[in-house]
């Protein structure tokens, strides 16, 4: 089940610090209202901070929205195709469902967004 996403704070892991739970809640705010480079931005200081799984998740997430940003802002399919192939490398290990954020379906959303420029990617979390 999706769950609401005009809330995200049910929808955060626990963070260390809380610059680190606005950077998390910044980052889904921007990406589903379409500010993908915004995004981007705002995911970068998880990313810096982060290891292991952790660090390649939001390396993904972070690559995903590039490719949104080339396909879409830069008109260029290829960029967008090269920048979601990395992000699939990023995300790869990464489990199906990963911070309450389900991680594949994330991906086919995005996949289709660089295919049609008229879908808008969402972000599918997990609400328990």
């Amino acid at each position: 089940m999706l769950g609401d996403r005009s809330s995200t704070s049910h929808l955060s892991p626990h963070f260390a610090s809380p610059s680190e739970q606005k950077a998390w809640n910044d980052f889904i705010a921007l990406f589903e209202a379409g500010a993908y480079w915004e995004a981007h931005e705002a995911l970068e200081a998880l990313w810096l901070k982060a290891a292991g799984s952790d660090k390649d998740f939001y390396a993904g997430l972070i690559l995903l929205a590039a490719a949104l940003v080339k396909a879409r802002r830069d008109n260029s399919a290829q960029g967008g195709r090269r920048n979601y192939a990395k992000a699939l490398a990023k995300l790869a290990t990464i489990p199906d469902v990963y911070q309450n954020l389900h991680v594949r379906w994330l991906e086919a959303e995005v996949h289709a967004a660089l295919r049609n420029s008229d879908l808008k990617p969402s972000l599918p979390f997990k609400v328990d």
